[in-house]
């Protein structure tokens, strides 16, 4: 299951360097991952400081 970034993005930028498929992007107002590239490897949830790159059935 893809991951997704939830309303409490800060927009940091600090899970785009991390996401090994380019999933993520900057959105209006927070970031959004496209779910057919994300590989559900989990490195943005991982620096997020939020806690908001979640898997999509937790968002």
């Amino acid at each position: 299951m893809a991951y997704k970034i939830t309303e409490e993005c800060i927009a940091c930028g600090a899970c785009i360097p991390e996401c090994p498929e380019e999933a993520i992007s900057e959105g209006d107002p927070i970031y959004i991952i496209d779910p057919d590239k994300c590989d559900e490897c989990g490195s943005c949830a991982d620096v997020c400081p939020v806690d908001c790159c979640v898997p999509e059935e937790e968002a």
